[in-house]
């Protein structure tokens, strides 16, 4: 089985290869995320659309635009976090924005977060030299730093505020807050046994293995995680007179403008680097050759074997006469 296996993977590798795959799955999931962003789009009430913006104060509606912007922005710190952590530093912050804002997005939208997500920055990290393994390690980390924060943030509101949370589960307000330390609790043991050892935790065997962040790196991760929570919060506490429009306004700022802005940029870069830069590249060759005084090279001919010399004529032996 192993054999097969190793077998499949190596006429894998030289008939389609990885980067061919990342950009078929990158591709089709453009393709997928335009039909959805058009069934959204045609789901839409344009009159609902103009009420809300007329009954909502403008000011609140650009606060609230500058909250999503705040909420994205923290989202590009979650792979450019991930990176550092598992030793790729010489993939430069733009491309951890990119990666993440466009797999968030896109993921979110459309679904399938894990696969859509995954592929997605498989198809960016790896023309960076990043492969499989690499792409699963800052999935984990990112999705470890989103949970933590937004653990840490649930726990506080439980605990702060368990009447809001009894309004949802309808479990008793001493259960809910009960619920709400547990969960500080955990992240307090958490950051404990990180700290505890005296190297790095490590999770994973044998090809994978990832290595935790120290408690301080932690710290780091839980802000990163509550900042992003914040601005989710006080997104939908803008404009709370009517409950419709609030939704309306939070649906549009938070998933169908960023949606099609990430679209729009994977789009961008997929025809940039699978059009446009080979037309250059053509046209640099194609310029290089026909400039005055360039000759291109010829393919070397196998060198006739050369002709043999003529042989002397053999000397004669001399023969000693025999003495008489």
């Amino acid at each position: 089985m192993h054999g097969l296996l190793t077998t499949l993977g190596r006429g894998f590798k030289k008939r389609i290869g990885w980067k061919r795959l990342g950009i078929a799955l990158s591709l089709l999931i453009i393709a997928f995320a335009i039909t959805t962003l058009i069934r959204t789009l045609k789901g839409v009430d344009t009159g609902v659309v103009l009420i809300a913006l007329t009954e909502i104060p403008h000011g609140r509606i650009a606060l609230a635009a500058l909250c999503a912007v705040g909420a994205f922005c923290t989202l590009t710190f979650y792979d450019f976090f991930a990176l550092r952590t598992i030793g790729k530093k010489h993939v430069p912050y733009r491309i951890a924005a990119l990666s993440s804002f466009t797999s968030y997005t896109i993921g979110h939208n459309i679904g399938a977060t894990v696969f859509t997500g995954g592929a997605i920055r498989f198809r960016i990290y790896s023309d960076y030299g990043l492969n499989a393994i690499d792409v699963a390690k800052i999935c984990f980390l990112s999705g470890l730093t989103f949970w933590l924060g937004n653990t840490f943030v649930l726990g506080i509101g439980m605990a702060w505020h368990p009447w809001a949370a009894s309004a949802m589960d309808q479990l008793p307000l001493a259960i809910n807050r009960l619920i709400g330390f547990g969960a500080i609790a955990a992240i307090g043991a958490y950051l404990v046994w990180l700290s505890s050892g005296e190297n790095r935790r490590e999770l994973g065997q044998n090809g994978w293995k990832v290595v935790l962040p120290s408690a301080r790196l932690t710290l780091v991760q839980i802000l990163i995680g509550v900042f992003d929570a914040a601005m989710l919060v006080a997104l939908p506490e803008f404009g709370r007179e009517q409950l419709l429009a609030t939704l309306v306004v939070f649906r549009i700022l938070y998933f169908v403008i960023p949606f099609g802005i990430a679209i729009s940029i994977l789009g961008t870069r997929e025809l940039w680097l699978n059009v446009v830069v080979p037309w250059q590249k053509r046209r640099r060759l194609n310029e290089g050759l026909s400039a005055p005084g360039v000759v291109p090279q010829k393919v070397k001919s196998r060198q006739s074997p050369q002709p043999l010399k003529s042989r002397q004529p053999a000397q004669p032996v001399k023969t000693r006469k025999s003495q008489g």
